[in-house]
């Protein structure tokens, strides 16, 4: 049987002959650099343990100097999880073996096992905007049809996951003690990874109960949960803004493309410049999905010294991403994130 050829659009055709050279684009910004590494690890844990500490001493002082304190420290705690990210990307230092020592290092204070997260993490990468496989890496998301042929109790679950409340609060809480603890995908060959799943949660676990005894366990877990929580939230936030925009990328097996998926189905997250830093440069998410050997202190350049790489791309800015909190649904036949009202909308047309 023959394959049956990709589907392009004329965009896609004239983002793919724009890009044919991406690789040799950004070759060079994928070599790890251990000075900006190692500086990084200093300007990332210092004022992570710097607020943690007085955290610590401000419990006896005012709960909401605490939480104000833990609102600062959770950015730093992003930061923290970037290297870790970069370290599963094996892009941060030069070293293998140094990268997943600093990797499951990090995963002690970010709370996510460090090789089962980026195991699943590479797997996206290599997948992302698949319709297949679209939980990977990405906030659960409904095609239009799909929606339109549940039940109204169906529906109804969906809605309700869809609630910013649920998806950006309650769900992380869900990925921290459920998703990171079993083996939740179970794909061809992940027996090896559901073991050092376990392995990475006794080192948390370790961690955990060492620095409980040490500090005190009310303490400890009311600082560290704080902080852990505070950053699922944003962690969650930026996997959504990065993914789910208006114009994103999603496509069957058979259609996908790999560059598309990364130019279009990415956004740049334009921050102001004191977040870009607090997040790690991963707003620049399109470059990052074009090559995650990049490390995240190499990315900002890469997309300032080859403009190219950001003529098709989305880019979002703080405010313009509050607006997407309304897409809910995936219309295939538009190729673009779709709001409830807007699917009821179209319905009631195609009923009159």
């Amino acid at each position: 049987m023959m394959k049956q050829a990709k589907k392009y659009s004329l965009e896609d055709l004239e983002i793919k002959e724009s890009l044919k050279n991406w690789r040799e684009i950004i070759a060079k910004y994928q070599k790890p650099n251990n000075k900006k590494a190692i500086l990084q690890l200093i300007t990332t844990f210092l004022p992570y343990i710097a607020l943690w500490t007085l955290m610590y001493f401000s419990l006896s002082w005012s709960i909401f100097i605490t939480i104000g304190l833990g609102l600062i420290n959770a950015f730093f705690l992003v930061r923290i999880f970037i290297i870790q990210h970069d370290c599963g990307h094996q892009s941060f230092f030069k070293s293998r073996k140094i990268n997943n020592i600093i990797g499951t290092v990090c995963s002690v204070f970010s709370f996510m096992p460090y090789r089962y997260w980026a195991k699943t993490h590479n797997y996206h990468h290599g997948h992302s905007g698949q319709l297949e496989v679209r939980e990977v890496g990405d906030i659960p998301m409904l095609t239009v049809e799909e929606y339109r042929k549940r039940s109204w109790f169906g529906r109804l679950r969906y809605r309700i996951w869809r609630m910013p409340v649920i998806t950006f609060v309650i769900a992380p809480v869900y990925y921290f003690i459920i998703s990171t603890r079993f083996p939740i995908f179970k794909f061809n060959n992940w027996k090896h990874t559901a073991i050092t799943q376990i392995k990475d949660n006794i080192w948390i676990a370790v961690g955990y109960v060492a620095l409980g005894f040490l500090l005190g366990w009310i303490k400890f877990l009311a600082i560290q949960l704080m902080l852990v929580f505070f950053f699922g939230i944003i962690a969650f936030w930026f996997f959504y803004v990065q993914h789910q925009h208006e114009k994103a990328y999603k496509e069957w097996k058979e259609n996908w493309d790999f560059l598309l998926s990364a130019i279009k189905g990415a956004t740049y997250y334009k921050l102001p410049k004191m977040w870009q830093w607090l997040t790690g440069n991963i707003g620049i998410h399109h470059i990052h999905h074009l090559s995650s050997l990049i490390p995240n202190y190499n990315l900002e350049k890469c997309m300032k010294e080859n403009s190219v790489l950001n003529k098709y791309v989305t880019e979002i800015s703080f405010w313009e991403s509050l607006k997407m909190i309304n897409n809910k649904l995936w219309d295939e036949h538009q190729k673009r994130m779709i709001s409830f009202s807007e699917f009821y909308r179209l319905e009631r047309m195609k009923m009159a």
